[in-house]
């Protein structure tokens, strides 16, 4: 990393798990669909658990491309969590503190680190899924809030893969994902 690049730590409850993320992130954002508010369920269900569901139904993350984060310590101490086994998506946690990591998309080039985990987490941009809330939308006056992916949600993904050569990194670095 230069001098001048933008790094970030993001450490579980704990702090025994800690990933770098290097240079400005995708998108910071709230997802609002089904699968990460039962995922969110789930892993606050778990003894010990910190939240990973926010005050407004919704699980907030801070998406960073693959080739830009990596495990500084902890590694052994990850597990997946998957909603159901051929699930292309897994929920990482670590185990230590029960905290809610990051989730990863398998063929995506980018992962979404769980926003409460950052110190220094920069402010969410939008709501991305709001057509899944069982309540509605989000309160008037909140970052815009889309139904579904928006066409700026993708073109962030898109611009991110394209710096990238249009490569999908394998596997985080440093990570020895057990489950």
């Amino acid at each position: 990393m230069g001098s001048t690049e933008t790094c970030r730590r993001a450490a579980c409850q704990c702090g025994r798990v800690v990933f770098e993320a290097a240079g400005e992130p995708i998108v910071s954002v709230a997802c609002d669909c089904a699968s990460c508010r039962e995922a969110g369920r789930r892993i606050e269900a778990l003894p010990g658990a910190a939240p990973v569901i926010d005050d407004d139904s919704g699980t907030a993350f801070v998406l960073y491309r693959k080739d830009r984060i990596r495990c500084t310590s902890g590694g052994d101490l990850l597990e997946e969590h998957r909603l159901v086994p051929e699930s292309p998506t897994r929920r990482v946690i670590a185990t230590c503190c029960r905290s809610a990591m990051f989730l990863e998309f398998s063929k995506g080039h980018w992962l979404s680190m769980n926003r409460a985990r950052f110190a220094d987490a920069p402010p969410i941009e939008m709501r991305t899924m709001s057509g899944d809330r069982p309540d509605g939308p989000p309160p008037a006056g909140m970052v815009p809030a889309y139904k579904t992916h928006s066409v700026r949600f993708m073109w962030r993904l898109f611009t991110a893969w394209a710096a990238m050569g249009f490569r999908v990194p394998k596997a985080v670095a440093g990570t020895q994902i057990t489950g």
